[in-house]
């Protein structure tokens, strides 16, 4: 998969902006604030729909413009594509190949990416949301249909907590509506989990493989999702539909008194142990950082195992952030096979004579030279 020709209007600090690159390696140089970011994010906003820099779409609009408009040409696999995102205050519109799209689960996975930013530490290191979120956005550019089950499930988490809430000041302890809401929320909870799951187990495949690489064969990574359910249950769809709602039926009362949801994927964490210590709370600096590494490099892997190609790679700002072996380890991955946009602020900060071949785009005040 590689990006041909990307043009933007409107979008934060540009204007306007067009380039064309037919390189495997760009990158991007300029001082700071001047729109390097920007450039990688509207990348990543084109295959998402969304930012992983905000949850305010009206931020991607540039100031006393209306509206946003965001086009790209993709080589892909079977042909050449054509993306077009515009994005307003009325929403959003897609289209593919000019054909406006029902729903942005049709658009998604057109376009595939994994962005590497120094905030990606968080993924490790911070808290359960971060996690949440990474894992969400990487499922739905495989598989968008699960964009569709999280959203249903969210909507039903929010009228289920409204209806908590309700009854905690009427006093009502009949709470008759809440079994229907409890055999909802299960329904599609069951899925998201099911999904997460199965996602988590092939990205711990790659991620082991990589990590024992990067580190010479002295650490071994592990990931793990955590959730309020039994593991033999994660195998059954029935059973585990089942055990959602007797969690559901043990922890009523406590709702009841806090007027929030307690159990399902929207409170689920992912833990990460090296050597069978987990690197959030024991790990060093490095090794949270390399274990970051690694997941990133596992999920090129792992867009490529189910899409049938590479997705595009996004490095903002990163390479800087690490040491010569690691930057070499990244770019021996990436070199030849993954289309990449590196960002930097000063080209001496990237080990050239790693890279064959590579454009270089001068960014300034929201202009590209």
């Amino acid at each position: 998969m590689q990006l041909k020709k990307l043009s933007l209007q409107h979008y934060r600090n540009y204007d306007e902006v067009y380039f064309e690159t037919g390189h495997m390696v760009n990158i991007i140089v300029g001082p700071n604030a001047q729109g390097k970011t920007n450039l990688l994010e509207s990348i990543f906003v084109l295959a998402l729909t969304k930012s992983h820099r905000t949850h305010q779409d009206k931020e991607l609009i540039q100031w006393d413009s209306s509206h946003t408009l965001l086009h790209a040409e993709v080589d892909k696999k079977y042909g050449t594509c054509q993306l077009d995102l515009t994005i307003s205050q009325q929403g959003k519109k897609a289209k593919i190949n000019g054909l406006e799209q029902k729903k942005l689960s049709n658009f998604i996975g057109s376009l595939n990416v994994v962005m590497f930013a120094p905030e990606d530490l968080e993924i490790v290191k911070g808290s359960p949301s971060v996690r949440r979120r990474f894992l969400d956005m990487e499922i739905g550019q495989v598989h968008p249909a699960y964009l569709y089950d999280l959203s249903q499930y969210q909507k039903i988490l929010a009228q289920r907590n409204n209806y908590l809430k309700q009854l905690f000041a009427s006093r009502d302890s009949k709470a008759s509506m809440l079994e229907v809401w409890n055999e909802q929320l299960a329904t599609f909870g069951v899925k998201i989990i099911k999904k997460r799951q199965s996602f988590i187990k092939k990205l711990q495949s790659w991620a082991e493989k990589i990590h024992l690489g990067i580190t010479g064969g002295n650490e071994q990574v592990r990931i793990a999702y955590s959730t309020a359910f039994d593991s033999a249950a994660l195998e059954d769809e029935t059973v585990l539909f089942d055990q959602f709602m007797i969690k559901l039926s043990q922890v009523k009362e406590q709702e009841l008194r806090r007027g929030v949801t307690l159990v399902g994927p929207h409170r689920d964490d992912l833990l990460f142990y090296i050597n069978d210590k987990e690197v959030q709370t024991f790990g060093s600096q490095g090794q949270q950082r390399t274990t970051a590494l690694s997941l990133k490099l596992a999920e090129i892997e792992l867009i490529r195992e189910e899409v049938g190609e590479y997705p595009i790679l996004l490095l903002d700002d990163v390479l800087s952030e690490l040491d010569r072996y690691r930057q070499t380890q990244l770019i021996e991955t990436f070199q030849n096979k993954v289309q990449t946009f590196i960002t930097t602020t000063g080209i001496e900060s990237v080990d050239l004579g790693k890279l064959e071949s590579a454009s270089v785009i001068h960014v300034r005040n929201g202009s590209l030279t």
